[in-house]
């Protein structure tokens, strides 16, 4: 760090003594949280992919993407980025007490089921696979085709 200068009134003498900081001692947390069972949402596009870990009633318990994880650009979008955060999460919800889980999956991106697999490589039950991704019955109008 840096030093102080001290300036006593009685002597008008300065002195240099080192900057003194109180660090409490880090106190690893772990949860006192115990679930069995939660859902994992898995958002999975071209360029990226999302992984939440709920509880049953819908609160975020943890999440991880690719992004996080330090993959940039294009490597983020691949099945090795999706099969790695699945790791990761699985690793933590191994540590919280989770047993079984519900997946819920939406977008069209290639980690959709990557994601799955490498949470599943820690033990868990899957209860059931629901797919939300939305789909267009119509869609907007396409564009009209170009005049050259």
């Amino acid at each position: 760090m840096g030093k102080i200068k001290i300036a006593k009134k009685e002597e008008e003498k300065v002195t240099d003594a080192p900057l003194v900081t109180e660090s409490k001692a880090e106190v690893k947390s772990t949860s006192k949280r115990k679930i069995s069972s939660g859902v994992l949402y898995v958002e999975s596009t071209f360029n990226n992919t999302k992984v939440s870990l709920t509880d049953e009633k819908g609160g975020v318990l943890m999440w991880s993407s690719s992004g996080s994880l330090g993959f940039k650009g294009a490597k983020k979008g691949t099945p090795f980025a999706a099969a790695k955060i699945g790791e990761t999460l699985g690793q933590k919800a191994f540590d919280l007490g989770l047993k079984e889980i519900s997946v819920v999956v939406k977008g069209v991106g290639s980690g959709r089921e990557s994601a799955i697999r490498g949470f599943i490589t820690k033990g868990f039950t899957i209860n059931s696979i629901r797919d939300i991704t939305p789909v267009p019955h119509n869609g907007p109008k396409p564009k009209k085709p170009r005049r050259v």
